[in-house]
């Protein structure tokens, strides 16, 4: 009998050892879930990481867009600034109302001039000026009654 005890003893220790060893394969030990949660805190970092990057990137791009879009508004500006001040030094122009409006520093010039003279002085004054890359001359000639 004690014989028998003692192989069921010895059975029992090798089922247990089996089961236990059977358990510790499918188990996580605590520092593998530790390095499990690092792994996917890198990997999360490194995608915000690589969000904040595009984000910079685009917000660069649209602030230079911006500054561009300013400059050329005040290059314009200027430009229609300068144009006015010429037809007002000029006596055959001075007294006309000729509306400019400057876009990229393309001018157009609209309103009425007293004759095709006046009209194409108003063209050449214009073009005269720092910045200006075309004149479209719209002045329609005025008919005296």
């Amino acid at each position: 009998m004690k014989k028998l005890t003692h192989t069921a003893a010895i059975s029992s220790l090798f089922i247990a050892a089996a089961l236990l060893s059977a358990c510790d394969k499918t188990e996580t030990t605590l520092g593998q879930k530790v390095d499990g949660a690092v792994a996917s805190t890198e990997r999360a970092a490194s995608a915000v990481k690589e969000e904040v990057k595009v984000a910079a990137t685009e917000a660069k791009a649209a602030a230079s867009s911006a500054t561009g879009t300013m400059a050329a508004s005040t290059r314009d500006g200027v430009i229609t600034t300068k144009v006015n001040a010429e037809l007002v030094k000029d006596k055959s122009l001075s007294a006309l109302k000729i509306d400019v409006d400057t876009t990229d520093g393309r001018v157009a010039l609209s309103g009425s001039a007293p004759s095709d003279s006046a009209r194409a002085r108003a063209t050449e004054l214009a073009r005269a000026v720092e910045g200006v890359k075309d004149v479209d001359n719209r002045l329609v000639i005025e008919v005296k009654k």
